[in-house]
């Protein structure tokens, strides 16, 4: 798959929760933090995203911010 974005995280599916509409997809990065996608229920379906699939979290986004404390 070759996409314009640069921010991609490889991952691995470690829980899909489907809902009515959307779903929650929570992927395992290779250093061990997790992040989770909120996509279309559709996509998921689509996507066949199963628990242990492979994936690649594309980021792309015009804000990204930042906190300290």
């Amino acid at each position: 798959m070759k996409i314009s974005a640069r921010n991609q995280l490889k991952g691995t599916v470690k829980e899909v929760k489907l809902g009515a509409i959307m779903a929650e997809i929570l992927v395992e990065l290779a250093t061990g933090e997790e992040l989770v996608s909120v996509i279309t229920r559709n996509s998921a379906v689509s996507l066949d995203l199963k628990v242990g699939d492979t994936v690649a979290a594309v980021i792309k986004s015009t804000e990204v911010m930042i906190g300290k404390e």
